[in-house]
């Protein structure tokens, strides 16, 4: 039961398949025949006996189909066996129609075969004539770059190439000379490219040689244009009075007449031809190297090239000669070149677009500046002619304005001016040091005499002297020396100079005001007057030159005010301003009257001291000579003739040498008396000392200066008169009883100079008294005499004991 179960479980499954493979593509049937192998055991058998039942039916239907169309196939095959016969006949007269046409159409097929021919030749022809007309433009343009190329015409020659490669090569790109064409392009722009490049550097090359050309004809031009403007406002302030007149001096407006008259000299001698930086040098390797690169694409990199080779020449023309300090030359050629430079690429900002921007040339500028400065600062410490550095100074001022006018900024520049300037004035200051002291030398230290009216009128022109007794007769003499007026100009001439540096410096008159009183005191108070002490304190320089060095820088003194009137005149900036500058000239010749006061003073005892010198005392005389010493009266007339010399100086200055010389002699005649090496003294050289101590007296009292007062000169002496009259009058007592009261009569003896005197002099009775033992009446006056000093030696002793044990 089972198994018939399961045979009938697969019948529909035999079905199915069978439906499969009849009614599927025979590709499929595989997997469906694979399918009942699969099944279950023995369905092989079964489908077998399916299929074979199937095969069965299909043949009977088959069998079927036949038996009812046989009938027809039949009636079919006869009625072809009766068009057989009509067939074979028609064919032969299809063949026979087909022969008589073959015949008839030789002739016509051989025209025809022609004509084919001629139609094709025709077709090729128009086809080569299109084409031609298609290559002959690219053919052309070709032949034109070549022609530009040999013309070296290469900025329209890459615009060909573009045209070719644009237009024309596109219409012809299957034929092989067009690729030939194609690939020789790029090596004619790389060609072109070398070509432009080589043109660069022999530009670049070329500016770099005439640079120092181009800053010349530019700063040329700027120094004209500015100098021109100046003049023509000068003038113009002429013509509507606005200019004042210096004073009695007419020196500033013969100059700015001739300066306007030169300047407009050159300005008609080089109005008929103005220069361009394009009138020299060819800029066209530039814009064709700079076209070219654009077209290529390449324009970036041109400009970096072009930036980074100009920055190597702005390093070069930067670097300055090791000597260009040593002449003006040298600062021009470096000027030149470095205008030179700047005025090429600013010229290259305004003319292309985008080869160099304001940004790099600013950069440049900058980095070239402080380069310029450092150079200038460094160079310009070496210049010691100020001639060279005002031409130095005029060099950067032009330099600056011509730089100035293309756009660059020289605030620092003008700035450098100011460092400059005090430079300037310190060679200045040096050279009119030896300026001084070559008037110095040249003087005699005399009054300067005058025999005319035309010869008082000279020295009045050359300094401001009033003194109506001096224009009342003649001849005369001016109370300073011939150095006076010579130095009064040189300081007037130096005012000039350092407002030569202050011209063109685009400042205010009150700055140059300051400037100028600045420099003047720096010249009174350091130069002038350092060459004044020097001069004092020269050996040779005696008293007589010393009192008119003092009565020349009273004089000097007083004109300082018509120096201030001067400056004044130039600037017209006046003196009542808040912020003027006053000139030092007091304080500069105060101290040096100071220096050669206190010189009089030093030289006047170091004659005395050679007077002093010339002493020849014998301390063991017996008896005093009964007049002075005769180096002493030699001192006296010396100083006498000396202080007649003085009434020409200040009061003051005459009583105080007066007193510094009697205070002096006093002292040195007090140290011979007190020399550690004068042993012994006799009381026959205390009274010829004595006699010389009077004479100073009387020279004391005779008022050798007038101004004293009383017996205030004779004080000078008191030590030493108080000192004698003790040893002269012998009186012991009285000094020893009165010492230290403030009434007493020998107020000035110092114990200790009295015991070392008396010292001496008991020494000297000592040998007197062995020489004159042979008389006896006298030793016991001698020794009774020499008992009291003795004793008056022991007093003293103890009173000076006593004082330093005080102390």
């Amino acid at each position: 039961m089972a198994e018939s179960a399961e045979g009938l479980g697969t019948i529909p499954e035999h079905e199915r398949i069978l439906q499969e493979i009849e009614s599927t593509d025979t590709a499929c049937v595989g997997p469906t025949l694979r399918s009942v192998y699969d099944d279950q055991p023995n369905a092989h058998k079964k489908f077998m006996e399916k299929l074979d039942a199937c095969i069965r039916n299909h043949d009977k239907e088959i069998e079927k189909m036949c038996n009812f169309h046989h009938q027809g196939f039949v009636d079919a095959i006869t009625e072809l066996l009766k068009v057989r016969t009509d067939a074979e006949k028609l064919k032969v007269q299809v063949t026979d129609t087909n022969r008589r046409f073959q015949d008839a159409g030789k002739e016509v097929i051989v025209q025809t075969e022609d004509i084919i021919r001629c139609r094709i030749q025709q077709r090729n022809i128009t086809t080569v004539v299109e084409k031609l007309q298609l290559c002959l433009p690219v053919l052309e343009m070709y032949s034109k770059l070549k022609e530009q190329m040999s013309a070296k015409r290469y900025y329209s020659a890459l615009k060909t190439m573009e045209q070719l490669e644009n237009v024309y090569f596109p219409r012809v790109s299957q034929y092989r000379f067009c690729q030939l064409m194609i690939e020789n392009l790029p090596k004619l722009r790389e060609n072109i490219k070398e070509i432009s490049m080589s043109d660069l550097k022999d530009f670049l090359e070329s500016i770099r040689k005439h640079s120092d050309k181009i800053g010349e004809t530019a700063m040329k031009q700027a120094h004209q244009q500015k100098t021109f403007s100046v003049a023509l406002q000068k003038q113009n302030n002429i013509k509507f009075g606005k200019n004042m007149r210096i004073n009695n001096d007419r020196i500033l407006e013969e100059r700015n007449e001739i300066v306007l008259k030169h300047a407009l000299e050159e300005e008609d001698e080089n109005e008929e031809e103005v220069l361009t930086v394009q009138d020299l040098v060819d800029f066209s390797p530039v814009y064709r190297c700079l076209h070219i690169h654009s077209v290529l694409g390449s324009e970036e990199t041109f400009e970096n090239y072009y930036r980074k080779q100009r920055k190597k020449q702005a390093r070069l023309v930067l670097q300055p000669q090791s000597n260009m300090h040593e002449t003006v030359d040298g600062y021009r050629r470096y000027f030149t070149q470095i205008v030179g430079f700047f005025v090429v690429e600013d010229h290259i900002l305004h003319v292309t677009q985008g080869l160099v921007t304001r940004a790099y040339t600013d950069e440049l500028w900058n980095m070239a500046l402080s380069k310029i400065i450092a150079v200038l600062r460094a160079h310009s410490s070496y210049c010691t002619d100020p001639d060279l550095v005002l031409e130095l100074k005029n060099l950067i001022v032009i330099f600056a304005d011509t730089l100035q006018g293309y756009g660059f900024p020289v605030n620092r520049l003008f700035d450098l001016l100011f460092e400059i300037r005090d430079q300037y004035n310190e060679t200045l200051l040096k050279k009119w040091a030896g300026v001084f002291r070559d008037i110095f030398e040249e003087d005699n230290y005399s009054p300067i005499p005058v025999v005319s009216e035309e010869e008082y009128k000279i020295v009045i022109s050359k300094f401001p002297f009033q003194d109506p007794d001096l224009e009342k007769s003649f001849p005369k003499k001016f109370p300073m020396s011939q150095s006076v007026p010579h130095i009064y100009i040189q300081v007037k001439e130096f005012i000039y100079a350092s407002l030569k540096f202050s011209e063109s410096l685009h400042r205010s008159s009150t700055e140059i005001d300051d400037m100028l009183r600045k420099s003047t005191n720096l010249l009174l108070t350091r130069t002038l007057n350092s060459c004044l002490l020097n001069l004092i304190r020269k050996p040779h320089i005696g008293l007589t030159e010393l009192v008119q060095i003092i009565i020349n820088t009273t004089h000097l003194e007083q004109a300082c005010k018509y120096l201030e009137d001067f400056i004044t005149n130039i600037t017209n900036i006046s003196q009542e301003t808040v912020h003027t500058t006053r000139l030092y000239g007091l304080s500069t010749f105060k101290d040096a009257r100071h220096a050669a006061e206190g010189e009089i003073y030093t030289k006047l005892n170091q004659k005395i001291d050679e007077f002093v010198q010339l002493a020849d005392y014998d301390w063991t005389m017996s008896e005093p000579d009964g007049r002075a010493s005769g180096y002493l009266m030699d001192l006296i007339n010396f100083l006498r003739s000396i202080f007649q010399v003085f009434t020409h100086l200040p009061g003051k200055v005459a009583q105080t040498a007066c007193m510094s010389a009697c205070q002096h002699l006093s002292t040195s005649l007090m140290q011979m008396l007190l020399d550690s090496e004068l042993k012994q003294i006799s009381m026959g050289a205390v009274q010829q000392f004595n006699l010389d101590v009077i004479q100073c007296e009387l020279f004391a009292s005779s008022e050798p200066v007038p101004g004293f007062q009383g017996d205030t000169l004779q004080l000078a002496f008191i030590d030493l008169r108080q000192l004698l009259d003790l040893f002269m009058v012998w009186d012991w007592s009285t000094y020893l009883a009165d010492y230290g009261q403030p009434a007493s009569k020998y107020l000035r003896v110092n114990p200790n100079t009295a015991l070392t005197l008396l010292e001496k002099v008991h020494r000297g009775m000592k040998d007197t008294s062995k020489k004159n033992n042979i008389f006896a009446q006298f030793r016991k006056n001698d020794r009774d005499k020499q008992k009291l000093i003795e004793t008056v030696v022991k007093q003293l002793r103890s009173l000076v004991n006593g004082m330093s044990q005080h102390t």
